[in-house]
């Protein structure tokens, strides 16, 4: 994993997950008409499970046409890599309208992850677009149903940048507020915005990753949000002096999200578990590659989804990581410290891993090559 900041001039990708019935197809109805989609081109499904001719301008092409939006609507008819790849060559041909954004709308039953490792491992994808954001639409009156039956449905809310709470306005307080509670024990960092027939603004689910178009420029804080953890089993590691302490703000996740129901094992969402670990002293980042490789060899499954911001020894600057599962994004070296603190902040969504594996095996590889490098010094 070398370092690497090419990936912010790439074109900003957001994907929309949902289960089926979710509201993704009335939220892209609803997108499709905004002023905001100009330069955005969308992969979705079919076609036909939109209706575009009110919006239509011209037709590119059987698969690709032109909206007055300003937008570009796909449809994807063989593998996602084909459709991105085709999408490319016609904007480079100039055969379509430039576009700085894509959206692309997954089947209602899709696990998120294969297509998030497709935009971070295909060699031509990864050279031309990003992931900037997951946005997950949760149906406010079957949603709680739908994450005790589906495991799908409980990875696409783990895994989100954002959370729209569709068709808010049929379902009554009480059910809104149990599931937006459940949602956020799941994933403490997303937002979660009620929604009513697809009325959202574009600029809620848009820029959720590292790189700030506006500013030109990283935005740490909100791209991590390692804040939101601090009351869902944020790992905190003082490991000055050759010890650690241990200190727990608040109860671990798999604990705090039961208040308000009974333990069942056999409930999806209580096999996933959200957390920060904070290291006060720099990471070797050998350490860390080790670590990283054994994690996602061994046990990359449970790895929903690592954010994390790094001090490295020898690194004045900070370094972002990123990771879905197996797949870890080339890591991305800052300009500067967002604030006075340096710590180094991993935020994790797991399923059934917990903090400790994690924290302590990175904490022991980490001490390893310190006590290495140390002697090398010595005999030197």
């Amino acid at each position: 994993m070398a370092l690497s900041n090419e990936q912010f001039d790439r074109i900003a990708t957001t994907v929309i997950t949902g289960f089926l019935g979710s509201g993704k197809t009335t939220l892209l109805n609803a997108l499709l008409t905004q002023d905001g989609m100009d330069k955005t081109a969308v992969l979705i499904n079919e076609f036909g499970e939109i209706g575009l001719d009110h919006l239509l301008v011209r037709e590119v092409s059987e698969d690709v046409v032109l909206l007055n939006s300003g937008c570009i609507c796909c449809s994807v008819r063989g593998d996602l890599i084909s459709g991105l790849r085709d999408l490319f060559v016609k904007r480079t041909r100039g055969e379509i309208p430039e576009f700085d954004r894509v959206i692309i709308e997954t089947t209602g039953l899709a696990d998120p992850a294969p297509i998030l490792h497709t935009l971070m491992t295909d060699p031509l994808l990864t050279t031309k677009f990003r992931l900037d954001s997951v946005v997950t639409t949760v149906d406010a009156i079957h949603g709680a149903g739908q994450l005790d039956n589906h495991p799908e449905s409980v990875k696409q809310a783990a895994v989100a940048d954002r959370i729209l709470m569709t068709k808010a306005d049929l379902a009554d307080d009480a059910t809104r507020t149990a599931l937006e509670s459940r949602l956020r024990a799941l994933n403490p960092a997303a937002p979660i915005f009620p929604v009513v027939n697809g009325d959202i603004a574009v600029s809620k689910l848009f820029n959720a990753g590292l790189y700030d178009p506006a500013t030109k420029s990283m935005d740490v804080q909100k791209w991590l949000r390692d804040e939101a953890y601090e009351h869902h089993g944020d790992e905190h590691h003082h490991d000055a002096h050759d010890h650690e302490h241990e200190h727990d703000h608040g109860h671990s996740h798999d604990h705090e999200h039961h208040h308000d129901h009974s333990h069942d094992v056999n409930r999806h969402d209580d096999h996933i578990r959200s957390f920060c670990i904070t290291f006060d002293e720099p990471i070797h980042w050998d350490a860390f590659v080790t670590w990283a490789e054994i994690f996602t060899q061994m046990r990359g499954e449970s790895l929903l989804r690592v954010k994390g911001i790094l001090n490295l020894v020898g690194e004045d600057a900070p370094v972002a990581i990123h990771a879905v599962q197996h797949i870890f994004h080339p890591p991305a070296s800052l300009p500067a410290w967002p604030s006075d603190d340096h710590r180094s902040k991993i935020v994790f969504i797991t399923k059934d891993l917990g903090p400790q594996v994690i924290r302590e095996s990175l904490y022991h590889l980490n001490a390893a090559v310190s006590e290495t490098n140390d002697g090398n010094t010595v005999k030197e």
